[in-house]
């Protein structure tokens, strides 16, 4: 097929704020985590799908619940007020867990 680009799986993407690799991001509204390493305004290349690992607010998570990102804080959030879907959570976890798994759901 002729007009086939990339599975986008892996997206070129700007650094919002300097983030270090393994770090979710908004790149616009597309939700990805860093690939490597990157400073404010520097081209990264982001992960759009999979599962990860990352931080999260401290609230009770339901597994198999919608997750939301909250730009301001840099966490993973079951509120949706304000924040970005991002993905789908895997597990549950108390509210002072540090970390979730999430799977990215890429944005439409």
């Amino acid at each position: 097929m002729k007009n086939f680009i990339q599975r986008g799986d892996n997206v070129d993407c700007i650094a919002p704020y300097a983030v270090k690799s393994g770090d979710g991001f908004l790149d616009g509204a597309e939700f990805a985590v860093a690939s490597t390493d990157a400073a404010l305004g520097a081209p990264v290349v982001g992960v759009t799908r999979g599962v990860f690992s990352l931080p999260k607010a401290a609230v009770a998570i339901t597994r198999k619940t919608v997750a939301y990102w909250d730009s301001a804080a840099k966490v993973l959030t079951n509120v949706a007020s304000g924040n970005t879907k991002v993905g789908i959570f895997q597990a549950a976890a108390a509210s002072g867990a540090p970390t979730v798994a999430v799977k990215l759901v890429p944005a439409i």
